[in-house]
């Protein structure tokens, strides 16, 4: 089965995030933060996650090409305009260009090698960019599942959260928003 893990790291010790990672089987943590580091939480730094994750059997890459924080893009703005948060449509407006596919086939690969969570420092899944690249990852046929605290991980369906996603027919993914007569309660709000 195809599978992929998010996880947020927040505040949490070495020890309960390792358990997390340990409790999923997973092997590799890639690292999706724009700034991998963390004042609140050091031991997030991407200086010092290799070491400790090394002792527990996980290992760790960052991929810049998914980190977060996008400036806004050069895309047209109606592609995009489902979005409200101009963070979630920056992003959102990233997806479409050529990096971000690059980033998506490099985790894709990885995720064929080993089990392998996606991670950003925001614990909740639908206030992170890890919300669009599962969004992405969903859409190609892969499940992916939130790590969430000690409950049971939680399986992303394709626009539960935020913006109403379409699936292109080349596979990628945008947020449109209503068109004008179903925003308006007109012909085509069936």
């Amino acid at each position: 089965m195809r599978e992929i893990w998010t996880i947020g790291h927040w505040t949490c010790p070495e020890q309960t995030f390792v358990a997390r990672l340990a409790a999923n089987g997973i092997g590799l943590l890639a690292d999706v933060r724009a700034h991998p580091g963390s004042r609140t939480s050091p031991q997030f730094s991407r200086d010092l996650m290799p070491g400790w994750l090394a002792q527990a059997s996980v290992g760790y890459v960052h991929l810049e090409k998914l980190g977060g924080r996008r400036a806004k893009q050069d895309v047209d703005s109606r592609i995009n305009s489902g979005w409200q948060n101009a963070s979630f449509k920056n992003y959102a407006d990233y997806t479409l260009l050529p990096a971000y596919q690059e980033g998506i086939d490099e985790l894709l690969q990885l995720a064929t090698e080993r089990h392998v969570a996606v991670m950003c420092a925001e614990p909740m899944p639908w206030r992170c960019h890890r919300l669009l690249i599962s969004n992405t990852l969903t859409a190609r046929g892969w499940t992916v599942r939130h790590i969430v605290g000690d409950s049971e991980p939680r399986v992303h369906r394709l626009g539960q959260w935020g913006a109403t996603p379409v699936v292109g027919a080349d596979g990628r993914v945008t947020y449109p928003g209503p068109r004008r007569d179903e925003a308006s309660g007109g012909p085509g709000t069936g």
